[in-house]
């Protein structure tokens, strides 16, 4: 905006020999900032300094300089510097390698474009990257973007895709109580215990594994998750704390599982308050290879009636879908899991045919009290529970 004397009160324009005009403006630390495109006519240039004029006033700036850091290089160090678990760190570095660094990596903040995020999404997809993969990847560059905008180098994420993170997997399978047992009983004796704690406490396997003496106590029938192994790709084992803050929880298991748990103490246990509850034959860390051979894990599943494609994770959604079906609330689901949000939850408390059987005849019920009350009798009404 210009004042009397035709002075500018925010930035400048100066015409070109060209003809167009450019327009620049000092930033708050007293840097020269240009317009990213000179302009045909003086009113344009004057339009796009009100505009950056306006954004400073409302504190919506945003130095253009910041936005010029190539993604590749920001994305690199944001994996590298992210608070991840080892495992985590490996899989995001794996997706960057792979679908994300070879294509996005070489624009810049400033120029990632929603447009540019869908077109790179599509062609992923497009050149047979499967949409598990794809939305993994695609939440990964959320992830970083939402950090820069943290940063202040650009003003939005342009990952505004609406469904673009989500991928709906295949319901996994759940098993019955009698084929939980079943499949315990065909375990070799030192990992009875561990498939039946995997079936009723809704614990992880890395969690289930770094479980030591010191986190069980039998007395209450509380196992105390503080802590899980983390197995990485080349079969590392590193120990840590669990997935979220969620995590560290204390559950309780039922009465029954307490004296399997006893027994399994006193027999295969590692020794001490340290010692590992669920171990290798010579006392080691347990890994999932060597657990999947000691137990020949593919057939013995089929041999206890479930489905080939059952993993030992399978327990875990086995659980959950039992504490749903005994009529747990939402937040109560959320802590024998060790989630933070609602999400992962409500997925364990869609109605099932056994649990929607059981409240029409509990409505039934309540129907009968009502209509016929103790030792009121109607011989006329002859259509049941529920009335003709």
């Amino acid at each position: 905006m210009a004042n009397k004397k035709g002075h500018r009160r925010f930035g400048s324009i100066r015409r070109l020999p060209s003809g167009r005009y450019q327009a620049s403006y000092l930033t708050t630390s007293g840097q020269r900032r240009s317009a990213p495109e000179t302009f045909e006519r003086k009113g344009d240039a004057d339009q796009w300094l009100i505009v950056v004029e306006g954004e400073m006033l409302r504190g919506e700036w945003i130095d253009p300089s910041l936005g010029k850091v190539l993604f590749g290089q920001y994305g690199a160090q944001w994996i590298e510097e992210h608070r991840l678990s080892a495992r985590t760190r490996e899989e995001y570095r794996s997706i960057w390698r792979h679908h994300v660094d070879p294509f996005l990596g070489s624009i810049e903040l400033a120029e990632l474009t929603t447009g540019v995020v869908r077109t790179w999404r599509s062609n992923l997809l497009g050149n047979g990257r499967s949409e598990d993969r794809t939305a993994k990847a695609y939440r990964l560059v959320r992830a970083i973007m939402n950090t820069a905008v943290d940063d202040g180098r650009v003003k939005r994420n342009p990952c505004r895709i609406k469904g673009a993170g989500e991928h709906r997997t295949a319901e996994r399978p759940t098993a019955t109580v009698r084929q939980v047992f079943d499949l315990a009983d065909r375990m070799p004796g030192r990992f009875r215990a561990l498939v039946l704690a995997a079936a009723f406490t809704s614990l992880r396997w890395g969690e289930l594994v770094g479980l030591r003496r010191c986190d069980v106590d039998l007395s209450t029938g509380t196992v105390h998750v503080r802590r899980r192994l983390a197995q990485l790709s080349r079969g590392g084992l590193q120990a840590g704390p669990p997935k979220s803050a969620a995590g560290v929880r204390n559950v309780v298991v039922p009465p029954f599982l307490v004296e399997v748990l006893r027994d399994h103490l006193a027999e295969y246990s590692g020794s001490g308050p340290e010692g590992l509850i669920f171990c290798g034959q010579k006392g080691a860390m347990l890994r999932r290879g060597n657990f999947g051979r000691a137990t020949d894990w593919p057939a013995t599943v089929v041999k206890a009636g479930l489905p080939a494609g059952f993993h030992f994770h399978d327990l875990r959604h086995t659980g959950n879908q039992l504490a749903a079906n005994s009529g747990a609330t939402t937040r109560e689901l959320m802590h024998r899991m060790g989630h933070g949000s609602m999400r992962a939850a409500l997925i364990y408390q869609h109605a099932t045919t056994d649990r929607d059987r059981r409240i029409a005849e509990q409505m039934a019920a309540m129907v009968e009290r009502e209509r016929h009350p103790q030792g009121d009798q109607n011989p006329d009404d002859e259509g049941g529970a529920l009335g003709a």
